[in-house]
C-alpha cells in the first residue's frame, strides 16, 4: 500500500514538473517570437491563437514545416533566428510575401515591427453571380484604397476589418487561415489582430504584394 502511494506521489511530482517546464518553453518562445516581430498578444507562458500564428509564421519565414507546434527543435531555431529583413524600404508599408505567405509591416526605419500569416489567392477557378472567376491575390504595388471597420459581409463570406488596395481585394480578418493559399483573392490575416491591424494601417499607405 505505501509503495502504490509513493509511486502515486511521484507520478503527480513528474506531472506537475513536466508541466512546469512545458510554460517555460511556451513564455520563452512567446519572448523570441515577440522580440523578432511576429505578432503575439501576451506573453505570459499560455498558448492562445496568436501564440500558434505566430509561431507558423516563423515556420514560414525561414522555411520550416508549418505545424504551428511548438517542440524543442522549434525553440531552439527560435533561439538562433534573426528578426526577417523586408524586401522594401523607405515610408512606413506593407510587404504580402506570396510566396512564405506571411504579412510585413515595415516601419519607417526599414524595421518589421509585426509578421503575420496570411493565407491569398488559391489560382483555382470558382463560379460567382452565374460567372467563372479565378481565386487570384494581385502582384505588384498598390496602396490601401479603402478601409471598413467593422464586419462586411460579402457574397463570398465575411470580411472582418477589410483594407481595400485592389478593387475588391482587401487584407482583411477571416476565421480561417491555412498554411496554403486558400481565398478568392484576398489576403486573408488571423482574426486576433484584424480589429488592431486596421488601427496600425491607413489610407494611403503602400502595399506591396509579391512573389
Amino acid at each position: 500500500m505505501l509503495n502504490a502511494t509513493r509511486f502515486f506521489l511521484i507520478l503527480i511530482f513528474f506531472s506537475l514538473t513536466t508541466f512546469a517546464q512545458t510554460s517555460k518553453q511556451v513564455l520563452e518562445a512567446e519572448k523570441l517570437l515577440s522580440d523578432l516581430g511576429y505578432w503575439v498578444l501576451k506573453v505570459d507562458g499560455k498558448v492562445d491563437d496568436s501564440t500558434k500564428h505566430a509561431l507558423t509564421a516563423f515556420q514560414k519565414v525561414e522555411k520550416r514545416k508549418r505545424t504551428g507546434v511548438l517542440t524543442e527543435n522549434e525553440l531552439n531555431a527560435l533561439r538562433k533566428a534573426s528578426r526577417p529583413e523586408p524586401k522594401y524600404t523607405g515610408e512606413e508599408h506593407i510587404e504580402v510575401d506570396i510566396t512564405r505567405q506571411v504579412l510585413f509591416l515595415v516601419n519607417e526605419q526599414g524595421i518589421v515591427n509585426y509578421i503575420l500569416p496570411i493565407s491569398s489567392g488559391s489560382d483555382e477557378k470558382y463560379k460567382q453571380n452565374g460567372k467563372w472567376e479565378v481565386a487570384h491575390t494581385p502582384r505588384g504595388t498598390f496602396e490601401i484604397k479603402r478601409q471598413i471597420h467593422g464586419v462586411r459581409k460579402a457574397p463570398l463570406g465575411n470580411l472582418y476589418n477589410p483594407n481595400y488596395f485592389y478593387k475588391g481585394v482587401a487584407i482583411h480578418g477571416s476565421n480561417s487561415i491555412p498554411v496554403y493559399p486558400a481565398s478568392h483573392g484576398c489576403v486573408r490575416i488571423p482574426r486576433f489582430a484584424d480589429k488592431l491591424f486596421i488601427d496600425l494601417v491607413r489610407v494611403g499607405m503602400k502595399v506591396y504584394v509579391f512573389d
